[in-house]
């Protein structure tokens, strides 16, 4: 009966462990998928126009994001875990810019790396969704390079 206790709890750790490290793969290949340049077509499901167009790179080498607001730089990281994803200590430069259109254009893109919860890439479009009702926050095409 000992042995069969001990028997268990080895095939439980490994299933778990290799549960644990399949995670893991699939959080740095979701990492590597997203490791690009990409311009944003839409926000809050309103396509962009007459605007300078946010643009960001993400890195999977170390979790960075760096990008344009259309007015001011805006640098930080990303978190990865399955489909969700996270964006932490965003910081933005302080320019002003004058056109109230390039202002409002700014706020709503960090308004919505703030409140992403989730991704999807399909077809070069990266889209991401609210963390609370998973309703569309933003839509970006993936530069070709």
């Amino acid at each position: 009966m000992k042995t069969l206790a001990t028997l268990s709890i080895l095939i439980f750790s490994i299933i778990f462990t290799s549960c644990d490290e399949t995670k893991k793969v699939i959080d740095v290949a979701g990492s590597v998928q997203l490791t690009g340049s990409y311009t944003v077509s839409a926000i809050n499901g309103k396509k962009l126009v007459n605007t300078t167009n946010p643009t960001f790179t993400m890195s999977a080498l170390d979790n960075s994001f760096r990008g344009t607001t259309g007015c001011n730089s805006v640098f930080g990281n990303y978190t990865i875990d399955l489909y969700t994803i996270n964006f932490s200590d965003l910081a933005v430069s302080e320019k002003f810019c004058a056109e109230k259109e390039i202002m409002k254009t700014e706020r709503d893109f960090l308004d919505a790396l703030n409140n992403t919860g989730s991704y999807a890439l399909d077809n070069g479009v990266l889209t991401f969704y609210s963390k609370t009702d998973r309703s569309v926050l933003l839509s970006a095409k993936k530069d070709e390079k």
